[in-house]
């Protein structure tokens, strides 16, 4: 029997000797390899994490403790420990185990995080809470380095003193976000290095403050001013200490004996510790150790050769944005590229090759990303700011504040609008023509293709105010390059196909399944118009009106939120002229859609060419 057969809960980790936690690792990381490599998931981070993860479950014990994960990619080895052993087989599958953490599957996730920078704000809110009820049990945050980029985690370390004095909390430092961290921080942190004799040099120079401080107050004075000088110098770890933190490290994240030692060491200090710890992404499996941005988060592969299983995503709209981009850069000297941490993901990475001087990558910093670009645009560049839709959401304040309120010519390019599929509700790019749409001098554009999203992207350059670009997580059509150019135009939707009984309206992503829907209808002889909604902001009111007087049935379909969403501002439109008309608005419902693979979930959100025939037809 393994070691990880007998793990069912983590009270079992307790009676574990050293040797055989340290095989309990390497049965736990085989296990994550070959589920990912079936079902695909987050590997490099949680695979550098399984030894974090055992020493903090040893130590403490959820759910009375409280260990909160910041991006719950790196909590598979927490999950497995915590009672979804035998489940973690269904990962990522509708109605199996999410591949974040998730309180509503386990008491022992204390909070729900799939959004990275979440964990220090959400322990303090704990230790508040704690102090408030005369509660008894202990706090510890996991944060990993390329977190610390952004903003959330800073305001939380400085408001940590006033809150709390007994926080533990372990930065795992493996000089990796998702892309490469960047920033001051990042190399803050790649310069501290383990000084075996900096605790003592440190013990001996307060020892001599307090021999020397008897000579007098002034004498005092200038010895604790020796000692901040030389600790400043001496200190790996100033700057948590400026912020109230008792600094441990950096240790070796993946000797567990010591993370123990260190772990119940710390609990015993009083006030607020944080522990920095060294880990390798990827540990354990060769090809994730190389290439850890390349297994950050990864479809089926073959364990033996690395080799994805999945389908090349060259035709991805990802992939035709990051080929636009980086042409239309090499034609004029305005275009900038902007991503947070996500270079590889928003298919930027030959725009930095050939244009890098124009690029860049603020690290996960989106409320930052996006008033950098706005000062860029204001001084006459033309930045393009792509970022996935869910993780948009984190700089609605700047998008209103410093973006559109100044008129600033910002691109957004938004990527995995709509349903993303296997990671699940806290990732699915739902809302963002809800939250972009109510914003005053905001254009929004929804391409039905690729040739669209070109001449798009080309009409945006030269526009004057901000905008946006929204296009899903899927392969795109595949147009022969003999197609003719689209004309695109603001505000203009285009007629795709004329009908008898009703008008479809669809959105981007949808244009395609609307198509063949129409074909499906007219097999059982209806007759619908099909408009492609190529501008979303400021719709094409007269098209649209005209179809409602001529029909007087609409249905609008649309990879986004029901609520406040395109179907939304159509049925608004019809109320402001005073036009009488029966709208069916198809779209992602009114509930947080759980993972499942993608095709699952735009049917269960009646997103198909068969869920659009079936509410026009009913049955």
């Amino acid at each position: 029997m393994s070691v990880l057969e007998k793990i069912n809960s983590n009270k079992d980790l307790k009676s574990l000797s050293y040797e055989e936690l340290s095989a309990l690792a390497e049965d736990i990381r085989e296990y994550i390899i070959n589920v990912v490599s079936h079902n695909g998931g987050h590997l490099a981070s949680s695979l550098g994490a399984v030894d974090i993860a055992i020493a903090l479950n040893y130590v403490f014990s959820p759910p009375n403790d409280k260990i909160i994960w910041d991006v719950g990619h790196q909590a598979y080895a927490h999950k497995i420990i915590n009672g979804r052993r035998d489940a973690f087989t269904t990962l990522r599958q509708k109605g199996g185990v999410s591949g974040f953490v998730n309180p509503f599957e386990s008491r022992c996730d204390a909070f729900m995080a799939g959004h990275s920078t979440t964990s220090l704000s959400a322990a303090l809110g704990f230790a508040a809470a704690r102090k408030i009820k005369k509660e008894d049990f202990s706090i510890a945050a996991v944060i990993g380095d390329g977190a610390m980029t952004g903003g959330m985690a800073f305001e939380a370390l400085n408001n940590a003193s006033s809150v709390c004095g007994d926080l533990t909390v372990i930065l795992n430092d493996n000089n990796m976000s998702i892309s490469k961290s960047v920033g001051a921080f990042a190399s803050y942190l790649s310069g501290i290095r383990l000084r075996s004799g900096f605790i003592r040099a440190r013990s001996d120079l307060r020892a001599l403050v307090r021999l020397i401080s008897g000579i007098g107050k002034k004498m005092l004075k200038v010895a604790e001013e020796l000692e901040d000088h030389l600790t400043y110098f001496l200190c790996p770890g100033v700057l948590f200490e400026a912020l109230g933190f008792s600094y441990l490290g950096p240790f070796d994240g993946h000797d567990i004996p010591l993370m123990i030692s260190v772990l119940e060491k710390a609990k015993k200090i009083e006030g607020n510790k944080l522990i920095h710890v060294r880990t390798k992404k990827g540990k354990g499996y060769k090809f994730a150790e190389k290439n850890p941005s390349l297994f950050h988060g990864t479809g089926p592969f073959d364990i033996e050769t690395g080799k994805s299983l999945s389908k090349p995503s060259s035709g991805s709209y990802t992939s035709y944005f990051g080929s636009y981009a980086a042409e239309l850069a090499d034609n004029d000297e305005r275009v900038i590229a902007v991503t947070a941490a996500m270079k590889d993901g928003t298919g930027l990475s030959e725009f930095a090759k050939r244009h890098p001087e124009r690029f860049f990558d603020v690290g996960i910093a989106e409320q930052h990303a996006v008033t950098f670009a706005a000062a860029m645009a204001k001084q006459g560049l033309r930045p393009f700011v792509a970022v996935y839709s869910t993780f948009l959401q984190r700089a609605f304040d700047q998008i209103i504040h410093d973006v559109a309120l100044q008129n600033l010519p910002v691109v957004f390019c938004i990527d995995r609008a709509g349903i993303t599929g296997e990671d699940g509700a806290t990732h699915q790019g739902a809302f963002d023509i809800s939250y972009m749409r109510l914003i005053p001098n905001m254009t929004i554009l929804a391409p039905g293709d690729e040739l669209e999203m070109r001449e798009m992207m080309k009409l945006l350059l030269n526009h004057d105010g901000p905008a946006a670009i929204r296009y899903p997580k899927r392969m795109a059509v595949g147009l022969p390059e003999s197609s003719p150019v689209p004309k695109v135009r603001i505000g203009v939707s285009d007629i795709v196909c004329d009908g008898k009984d009703l008008a479809i309206i669809a959105v981007g992503s949808m244009v395609f399944p609307s198509m063949i829907a129409v074909n499906m209808l007219s097999g059982i002889g209806i007759s619908a118009m099909l408009i492609n909604a190529r501008s979303v902001k400021p719709l094409d009111e007269e098209l649209i009106c005209k179809a409602a007087e001529k029909f007087r049935r609409i249905v609008t379909v649309e990879e986004n939120a029901v609520s406040g969403g395109f179907g939304a501002a159509v049925s608004e439109l019809f109320n402001s002229r005073g036009i009488s008309a029966s709208v069916t608005i198809l779209g992602i419902p009114d509930r947080f859609i759980m993972h499942a693979k993608q095709d699952e979930s735009l049917a269960e959100c009646g997103l198909t060419p068969q869920g659009i025939v079936k509410a026009i037809v009913g049955g």
